[in-house]
């Protein structure tokens, strides 16, 4: 097994390289305006220390969000032109669960919330019975529509630490963005379990801000 896993769903573009057993390699910029001009290069970074070419890859990883429009798509259109490339699977998961699953190694135990700064004074989340096991669907809200839903339970991730009025209780210590080493290792995990991924298709939870204007004078002949 040799997973290459990768995420810009969150400010982070991050590239990790796992064989089955722990992470060989890995990249972790914070740049939430420079997705497309930095992953590629971090894709190189680690195939290079790890000593090996996209050929040997066994298996691609990918997180579908849910993340802003414009940084999600960087990670799934790579992440889909490598699987077309080299034949080998491609993989989603939901970029919440990857940090859940860093929080897990961070030491947090569970229930907790996860939260993603979604911009527009709302945050991406998630509710988790543990590191492993997402309770609720993902959403997007404001922050102060959620407080009932997310009291009395630790919370991690951008969104909380930005909303701290309405997220309480923030370990220290926890991660911040996603990570494609938990990424990484939460997919070879369920490859070896038989656990279920997500189609490599983006969660955006948004409509799309583009729309076609209605009432508009027709300008060219019938």
């Amino acid at each position: 097994m040799l997973l290459l896993a990768l995420d810009t769903a969150t400010p982070a573009v991050t590239v990790a390289l796992h064989d089955g057993a722990g992470v060989v390699a890995e990249s972790h910029q914070v740049d939430a305006r420079r997705h497309g001009e930095l992953l590629l290069p971090a894709v190189d970074r680690v195939l290079r220390e790890a000593g090996v070419s996209l050929d040997a890859v066994t298996g691609f990883v990918v997180g579908v969000g849910p993340g802003p429009y414009t940084g999600l798509r960087v990670g799934l259109a790579t992440a889909a032109a490598f699987g077309a490339a080299t034949g080998a699977p491609v993989h989603g998961l939901c970029t919440l669960d990857g940090i859940a699953y860093a929080a897990g190694q961070a030491g947090l135990e569970g229930p907790f919330t996860v939260a993603t700064d979604a911009r527009r004074k709302e945050v991406y989340w998630a509710r988790y019975a543990d590191p492993r096991t997402r309770a609720t669907e993902p959403a997007v809200d404001r922050p102060a529509d959620i407080a009932g839903q997310v009291a009395g339970h630790p919370a991690v991730g951008a969104g909380a630490l930005l909303y701290r009025e309405v997220f309480t209780d923030v370990p220290d210590g926890m991660p911040e963005h996603q990570s494609a080493a938990a990424l990484a290792a939460l997919a070879a995990e369920k490859l070896v379990t038989g656990g279920e991924f997500l189609p490599e298709r983006p969660l955006y939870l948004r409509r799309p801000d583009a729309r076609v204007p209605v009432n508009y004078k027709v300008v060219t002949p019938r």
